[in-house]
């Protein structure tokens, strides 16, 4: 039997809104679930093609977890739920089999002429050489997807951590991913990279994504500066400053599920 050959993007696009998950999209937490990076980007895609203006930009996209998205077949719609000239309100939402998975809002903002100060310096350089999660963590799917130089901070140590990261991977094959996308493909890992407790006995899930940016990012690497907080009763924040190349351009914030892995009791 011939093996089939490794699929070359993120998804495989079936038309009319329909697309379906590739192997790249795994999780760390099991290969039937997607991880949360990949469908918020494709989500993302949705919103920027509704009312593409060179005069605006989405400053705000807000994603709701609202069940594990399947590596499998996949609905997007996506609409101008609060039309406007100066700023939109705009959502979309995945569905798997009918159901929804994922909801998103993002706000559309108009730009103007504003003369800036000189951009936030990123508090880490770029590293010369990559340094991949462990096998424990990426042995496949997405976080093998992503070329990762780590910064500060230790994969398999908890604490803060900065970590730059691009995809080696087209979102659709034949495309080219806008800044926005590379950025949310990458930065749902923010919990990841700065685990409050050691990936060997818990798992830290996250309900939802909220990302504030100033400008579009630029340049192919994305870096998130990231600290994840757990509290007493087990309820996780995880935020991340995020920057390129050029300097610091935003935010982020994913509240966490935590809880004691199955093997740890």
């Amino acid at each position: 039997m011939t093996t089939p050959a490794p699929a070359s993007a993120y998804f495989e696009s079936l038309g009319h809104g329909r697309y379906r998950a590739t192997e790249h999209t795994e999780g760390p937490w099991s290969s039937l679930a997607q991880h949360g990076g990949p469908p918020c980007a494709l989500l993302t895609r949705a919103l920027e093609g509704l009312d593409p203006r060179p005069d605006a930009m989405l400053s705000r996209i807000s994603v709701e977890f609202l069940r594990p998205v399947p590596v499998g077949e996949l609905e997007v719609r996506a609409t101008v739920e609060r039309p406007g000239r100066s700023v939109q309100l705009l959502s979309a939402e995945m569905l798997a089999g009918g159901t929804p998975v994922l909801a998103a809002r993002a706000w559309q903002v108009q730009r103007s002429e504003v003369t800036a100060g000189p951009p936030e310096p990123t508090p880490a350089q770029l590293p010369p050489t990559a340094s991949a999660p462990p096998p424990q963590i990426a042995d496949r799917g997405y976080l093998r997807s992503i070329e990762w130089r780590a910064a500060a901070g230790d994969w398999l140590e908890p604490g803060p951590a900065a970590v730059w990261g691009r995809p080696r991977l087209p979102l659709i094959e034949g495309e080219t991913m806008t800044g926005l996308q590379r950025l949310m493909t990458v930065v749902d890992s923010s919990s990841g990279i700065s685990s409050a407790l050691p990936w060997d006995g818990w798992l830290f899930i996250n309900t939802d994504l909220t990302v504030h940016v100033a400008r579009e990012p630029r340049g192919d690497w994305i870096l998130l500066d990231a600290v994840t907080r757990v509290a007493e009763g087990g309820v996780g924040l995880a935020t991340a400053a995020v920057g390129d190349a050029d300097g610091m351009l935003g935010r982020s914030a994913q509240t966490l599920l935590v809880r004691p892995t199955p093997a740890a009791g």
